[in-house]
């Protein structure tokens, strides 16, 4: 059995790559806090502590890891506290489970974020970029600094600095359809903040690279390498939904909507980053969905199917 264990496996990133994995022959196993129907073996944990979960990593191909609390929310003292946190605890009792093990998994991939570089207006971001200030860079660093010091020397690592990812079974293309079709598909705020996205796909591409060639080591962007404005994002998403109403969002009916009707944080809309893969690139990593336009079209044609 070539066992990938995945941690965090009941969101839309881990389901989504258990499925692709499947087909590349491996036995995706599911490591979660909450049970979910799936076809594959789903394990419960608390994210904190040693389980009965540590015996499924022996022997395994790899390890994953995207367990953390969603960003997706108001960014209360409780909330702060959960989105560090969760991510730092996951980290370190994977890396003391790792430890205990006769046979280690061969490669540890771990989920980091492009928001470590933090919100520069223009600046194109790459692997060597100077990291930014705020919550998400600061978990970031935190995030990626635990990740280091918990992973045994034996197993390979890689971390992976991801953008917002797209896709039809889940990610941000829901929200933002949401937004068009209610008619508020124009820019949002300034509309000039970079969106650094990638598809569903590549994404898992990229994590199937990192398993299986042992090349791919340490910090990787993952992200497209034509990150667009958020002006462009809406007018490409408009044109592929065929929606032509498209009211303006300004910054101050956002940050009401996001606050008290999303229950969300409204900077994650108004602030970006133009982050570029570098690292992809230069070991010749080829992009499917390089470009926004295709993306989406793609993505919208899937959800027409279903």
């Amino acid at each position: 059995m070539k066992k990938v264990v995945i941690f965090g496996g009941s969101g839309f990133l881990g389901l989504s790559l258990a499925d692709y994995l499947e087909t590349k022959g491996f036995v995706p196993i599911l490591i979660a806090r909450h049970h979910i129907d799936t076809p594959y073996r789903l394990i419960l944990w608390d994210g904190y502590s040693i389980g009965s979960w540590c015996s499924q990593l022996e022997g395994a191909e790899a390890v994953v890891n995207f367990a953390g609390k969603s960003v997706n929310c108001r960014k209360t003292p409780d909330n702060r506290d959960l989105i560090l946190r969760s991510r730092l605890e996951a980290t370190e009792v994977i890396g003391e489970a790792l430890k205990r093990l006769k046979k280690p998994p061969k490669v540890w991939v771990q989920m980091s974020t492009a928001h470590i570089y933090g919100d520069p207006p223009t600046r194109r971001c790459n692997e060597n970029s100077i990291t930014g200030v705020g919550l998400a860079p600061e978990v970031g660093r935190a995030w990626e600094q635990k990740f280091r010091v918990m992973k045994p020397d034996s197993v390979r690592g890689i971390v992976l600095r991801t953008g917002f990812v797209l896709g039809a079974s889940g990610g941000a293309y829901k929200e933002l359809k949401t937004l068009v079709r209610l008619g508020f598909g124009s820019a949002i705020a300034s509309g000039k903040q970079g969106m650094s996205w990638i598809h569903q796909r590549d994404f898992n591409r990229i994590v199937f690279q990192a398993i299986v060639n042992d090349y791919y080591s340490g910090v990787y962007n993952v992200t497209s390498p034509y990150p667009c404005s958020n002006a462009e994002l809406m007018k490409q998403l408009r044109k592929v939904l065929g929606w032509p109403i498209a009211i303006p969002l300004p910054t101050w009916a956002l940050r009401i909507g996001a606050r008290w009707i999303l229950k969300t944080d409204e900077e994650l809309a108004i602030y970006g980053r133009y982050v570029i893969p570098e690292k992809l690139l230069v070991q010749g990593f080829r992009f499917r969905f390089p470009k926004i336009q295709d993306a989406l079209l793609d993505i919208v044609a899937t959800t027409s199917k279903s």
